[in-house]
């Protein structure tokens, strides 16, 4: 099949991209890519520096909920888990693995678990990526050792963070290639009951999903609004009391996107809702339980 490449700038010359290059991809006409990106993603202009057609991806990401019925063909699918593989990990130690899922029973089992997300029910690829410490017990096991040190909720840490790391190493691979992600905390509604439909052993827990597939052509998501470098970067140290003025500029874009996506509400608002509201997180008040029964215990 034909892949469609991401045009980040019709006047980028890719070809002459050097990736050991600090501003690497840097011609004429670059610059207004990247101002258009900034504009888009933090509402203000920046053309003072680099660009190459990896940013223009990054910078491009979307929530993709609404897919064609194309599937995913297995090369691709390969390649994703490959760009995966290739992403940092602690120690090399690799704590993490994915399930590929296809079946559309299967699927719609896990789109009901997930609050019955049609963005789920209808992907034609799910992801779902999961920190694994059954390997290396087996590992260990097999040499007649304890593994002693996956108790530890630094090691729980460790799987969830190499989990997480590979899985947006995917979305970036994905996106190149002109596909569609969703990522899906949902998957955490029920961990148990998704470990019993993917067949986990104990010692795997279901992290995140991700949905994958060519976007809808009818598909509305935009690029949403994020908060300024002045709120999320600090100098040296930090600063809490020197993010008011940048978090009440983001909030009026924010609100401004919400209401363009037909949503009423603000950034702070969610933030005040999500973190008070006691019924907000569901059944995932019960992760730190869930946790410890798929083998993953807070020592």
């Amino acid at each position: 099949m034909t892949v469609t490449e991401h045009d980040s700038t019709s006047s980028i010359d890719s070809s002459s991209v050097d990736p050991a290059g600090a501003h690497a991809g840097i011609r004429h006409g670059a610059v207004s890519a990247r101002e258009g990106a900034f504009v888009r993603r933090f509402g203000v202009r920046d053309d003072d520096g680099p660009w190459n057609d990896t940013l223009a991806v990054q910078f491009d990401h979307r929530s993709v909920r609404r897919f064609t019925e194309q599937p995913i063909d297995e090369d691709i699918v390969r390649t994703l888990v490959a760009a995966a593989s290739s992403a940092p990990t602690s120690s090399n130690l690799q704590l993490w693995s994915v399930v590929a899922v296809t079946d559309r029973e299967r699927v719609g089992r896990l789109a009901a678990l997930a609050g019955d997300q049609d963005a789920v029910r209808h992907a034609p690829l799910f992801l779902v990526w999961l920190a694994d410490f059954a390997r290396a017990e087996r590992i260990v096991t097999a040499r007649g050792l304890d593994l002693h040190n996956a108790d530890y909720a630094e090691s729980t840490l460790l799987g969830v963070i190499d989990a997480t790391l590979a899985a947006q190493n995917a979305v970036v691979a994905a996106e190149s290639l002109g596909l569609g992600t969703v990522f899906i905390g949902g998957i955490r509604n029920d961990p148990e009951t998704v470990a019993e439909i993917l067949g986990l052993p104990p010692r795997v827990f279901p992290v995140v999903g991700l949905s994958v597939g060519w976007p809808d052509p009818d598909e509305t998501a935009e690029v949403k609004p994020r908060l300024g470098f002045d709120v999320v970067c600090h100098r040296e140290g930090y600063r809490i009391d020197e993010q008011d003025h940048g978090i009440a500029e983001y909030d009026v874009r924010a609100e401004g996107f919400y209401r363009s996506q037909g949503l009423v509400g603000s950034w702070t608002g969610r933030i005040v809702s999500r973190l008070t509201d006691p019924a907000a997180f569901g059944p995932r008040r019960g992760i730190r339980q869930a946790l410890a029964s798929r083998g993953f215990p807070f020592t």
